[in-house]
């Protein structure tokens, strides 16, 4: 349920509110927005509907949340949220670009790509340590020493960091030298991470599993919120299905169907959507003119050398064309880059 309060309620009066529903065995979860206070609560509802907090100081009314993702969902926030990476803004006005290897290879490397996407206009580095590969046999990641190398460039290139996440054992790791954790598809429904990156402060960037509902996939958000961690930007990057012309079917659709039902961002990763180069820029443009409100796009200064994703890899002369392309979508929408 949410619990709305009326302008003007005093900190006192909602002090008393939450140590009223925390007493009745629930969870209290409060969200300020720019004209009123919003209290939602998670538990068994049927304490509630016998418990009269209409009449309590400050409260103006008391509504079920009819969706299963309670905290997710734009009943429980009208307001989009906007979620802060040490400094950027996503959700706000400004489209958002992360860029970078799919995997980090060397520090060379990733210092040029950093410095050049930077350039052409990406405000946070992507660099995957550790790598989900279908083979056993496929290069892996570097682990800790991968982490070290985003962050040692991430400082001397001045530009903040993404990168995956997958197994509980690293989230120190991760948490230490990246400024955004990010869940991969195939770790969307693994619970206990969701959970121990909810108890984290780093903002978090949860992909749609390749074969998830939308429904399914605001549920996996939910965990995290519900753990205290309501920076959360949700990533499409495309669902398997029976066409073979790209790596997966990018379901373009779900960015307003996301919109409409949480307030929550979210952006779009064409280069895993489509599997090939060539087609990355279409589907970014297609991408923000379907409201999303950025890119994770991989670029690599040699994708026939790269360890990991090549083929899909923009080079960074092409990935600034992108930036061109996108930037005149953006403009279009009343939105910039």
């Amino acid at each position: 349920m949410i619990i709305v309060l009326k302008p003007h309620t005093t900190d006192k009066q909602i002090n008393h509110i939450i140590e009223k529903v925390k007493k009745l065995g629930l969870k209290p979860m409060v969200s300020k927005g720019i004209e009123r206070t919003i209290i939602g609560v998670i538990g068994e509802e049927d304490i509630l509907r016998v418990q009269p907090l209409e009449v309590f100081p400050g409260v103006e009314k008391v509504m079920p949340v009819l969706a299963p993702y309670k905290l997710v969902s734009r009943e429980f926030k009208q307001e989009n949220t906007i979620v802060d990476v040490s400094g950027i803004k996503i959700g706000a006005k400004n489209i958002i670009v992360m860029a970078g290897p799919c995997s980090i290879e060397n520090h060379t490397m990733l210092l040029k790509i950093a410095k050049q996407v930077k350039k052409a206009g990406a405000t946070i580095l992507r660099g995957g340590a550790f790598k989900p590969r279908t083979s056993p046999y496929a290069f892996q990641g570097l682990g800790e020493k991968g982490l070290k190398i985003l962050h040692d460039v991430s400082k001397e290139a001045g530009i903040p960091t993404v990168t995956e996440l997958m197994d509980i054992r690293d989230i120190d790791l991760v948490e230490r030298y990246s400024d955004m954790i990010q869940i991969g598809a195939r770790n969307m429904q693994n619970f206990n991470l969701l959970k121990e990156v909810g108890l984290s402060k780093k903002p978090v960037m949860l992909k749609r599993g390749m074969m998830s509902t939308i429904e399914e996939w605001l549920m996996s958000a939910e965990y995290i919120l519900a753990s205290g961690n309501f920076n959360v930007v949700l990533c499409e990057r495309g669902i398997r299905t029976f066409e073979k012309a790209t790596r997966f079917t990018l379901d373009i659709s779900a960015v307003p169907v996301v919109k409409k039902l949480s307030h929550l961002p979210i952006i779009v990763d064409p280069s895993h959507a489509v599997g090939k180069w060539g087609l990355v820029a279409p589907v970014s443009s297609a991408s923000i003119a379907s409201g999303a409100d950025g890119l994770i796009v991989e670029v690599h200064t040699d994708p026939e050398e790269a360890l990991s994703d090549g083929a899909q890899s923009l080079l960074p002369a092409n990935f600034k064309i992108l930036m061109t392309e996108v930037g005149k979508i953006a403009k279009a929408m009343g939105r910039s880059v």
